[in-house]
């Protein structure tokens, strides 16, 4: 899928901007989760970036999917999406708005990649010491990488902590190397 970030951005500002005043940061997230994923659709995609569909047919069909799940909030964002022609950006827009949301509320999500299942109270322990290090409120996504031989990797925005054994042996050999 292209990268939409410049669009998504005024984009995710106003709709965060909108779900603070209504103080319903969880039920934006929602809504613009289910919007995303619909369009993260690989049939959906080509349906949207078709020139045949007018906006309003672009908007009457997210709503006719997705329109269960939003207010009358995030039905109008839809149909403001649809005029500008930028139903296709809603994963980009989805994402920054998790980003807003985690700002605001003084957590961060970050995944644990390792090369085997992590239990519960590992996965705590590192979340705890993530949370001290960052002075934010760090939720753990554990995921298994079986090309890791051993260790594991922390992703948490653009901090990068590799504890793996292929990261140990890359920085031998590059010390190594000097």
């Amino acid at each position: 899928m292209a990268d939409f970030n410049t669009i998504a951005r005024p984009y995710a500002q106003a709709a965060f901007k909108l779900a603070r005043e209504k103080n319903a940061l969880a039920a934006w997230s929602d809504q613009l989760g289910a919007l995303a994923a619909v369009v993260r659709d690989v049939q959906m995609q080509a349906i949207l970036a078709s020139p045949r569909l007018s906006p309003n047919q672009q908007r009457d069909l997210m709503l006719d999917l997705c329109g269960e799940y939003l207010d009358e909030g995030g039905k109008n964002f839809v149909a403001l999406l649809a005029e500008n022609r930028r139903l296709i950006a809603l994963p980009d827009v989805a994402a920054q708005y998790e980003a807003l949301r985690a700002a605001e509320e003084g957590t961060l999500q970050a995944r644990l990649i390792s090369a085997k299942p992590v239990d519960d109270a590992l996965r705590d322990a590192v979340a705890e010491a993530l949370g001290k290090r960052l002075k934010r409120k760090v939720s753990l996504q554990p995921e298994v990488d079986e090309a890791l031989l051993g260790g594991a990797v922390i992703r948490a925005g653009d901090l990068v902590i590799d504890g793996s054994v292929r990261g140990r042996l890359n920085r031998l050999t590059t010390n190594l190397n000097r």
